[in-house]
Formats: structure tokens, C-alpha cells, sequence
């Protein structure tokens, strides 16, 4: 029960972190203020699938919270 509770906060959390930076313009100017602004392009590819895994972890530990 305990490791479907860590999976469900760990799911929660990385949905949320990797939501705001998707839809948000707050990463962009991050990573411009520190000087790495080179890597915005990369953004999409990086933080759309993060996005897809968290969600889907998400959801499974719901499945098996319900379940159990």
C-alpha cells in the first residue's frame, strides 16, 4: 500500500512540475537568466513525453490504489 502511495505523489508532483513548464513560459526565461537559452528548442522534445509518463503513472497508481 505504501509503494502505491509514493508512486501516486511522485506521479502528482512530476504531472504538475512538468505541466507548468509546458505551458508556461517560466522555463524559457529561466534558462535565459542562467545563460542556457540554447536549450528552449529542446524543450518539446523533452517535456511533452515527461509529461505523457507522469500522467500515465498517475493514472496507474490510482488503478492499483482503487484495486487494492
Amino acid at each position: 500500500m505504501e509503494t502505491s502511495n509514493q508512486l501516486l505523489k511522485v506521479g502528482i508532483i512530476g504531472t504538475i512540475v512538468a505541466a507548468v513548464c509546458c505551458f508556461t513560459p517560466l522555463l524559457p526565461f529561466l534558462l535565459g537568466a542562467i545563460g542556457i537559452s540554447w536549450f528552449v528548442g529542446y524543450l518539446d522534445i523533452i517535456l511533452l513525453p515527461l509529461l505523457v509518463i507522469f500522467a500515465v503513472m498517475t493514472m496507474f497508481a490510482f488503478w492499483k490504489r482503487r484495486s487494492a
